[in-house]
């Protein structure tokens, strides 16, 4: 079924021209914005308090649940992964189900110096992702566990953390006296 949008433009003293622009029209439009790829740009002040609200979020779960705060490293995927197992969050609360990919970002920040948050813009929108620093190669970890959760999935959040680490593994800089 093909869907048409109607745009009307209404005139004072004119008559009122009617267009009409097909799925099509509007994708051509969407992608032509971007023939270039995304762009990629640092995060502003609200994309980091949008991330600092996500890990408060997740901490006040892990305060309240289990008596302890999240810290920005790899010892998060266990408590990411204790919230999952435990069913604290459940699989219609999208906000705190992508709040787990924040933390689930800030582990491939931290333990990869490579990694940086950014914002990353195409036909679709602009979202948070992290990117290989100074390239287009990026993750999306806020929507990495949400999505699998909300058709009822438990993730095994090491399980997706190093296969994410394997996707990029290729376009990571290689040093000097690394093996390929």
């Amino acid at each position: 079924m093909k869907k048409t949008l109607l745009f009307i433009s209404l005139f004072v003293g004119a008559a009122s021209p009617v267009f009409a622009l097909n799925d099509e029209d509007i994708a051509s439009k969407v992608l032509a914005q971007h023939q270039d790829g995304p762009e990629i740009r640092p995060l502003n002040w609200l994309n980091e308090k949008f991330l600092e609200r996500q890990r408060n979020s997740v901490n006040d779960i892990v305060g309240t649940h289990f008596g302890q705060k999240i810290q920005g490293n790899k010892r998060d995927l266990a408590l990411l992964q204790r919230i999952i197992n435990e069913d604290i969050i459940k699989n219609n609360e999208t906000q705190d189900l992508q709040a787990l990919g924040a933390v689930l970002g800030d582990v491939f920040v931290h333990e990869n110096d490579k990694f940086q948050w950014v914002v990353y813009e195409d036909e679709l929108g602009p979202t948070q992702a992290v990117c290989i620093k100074e390239t287009s190669h990026c993750l999306f970890p806020i929507t990495m566990l949400s999505r699998r959760m909300e058709v009822g999935l438990k993730p095994n959040v090491n399980k997706v953390y190093e296969s994410a680490l394997n996707d990029l593994a290729e376009f990571l800089p290689k040093t000097p006296y690394s093996v390929d």
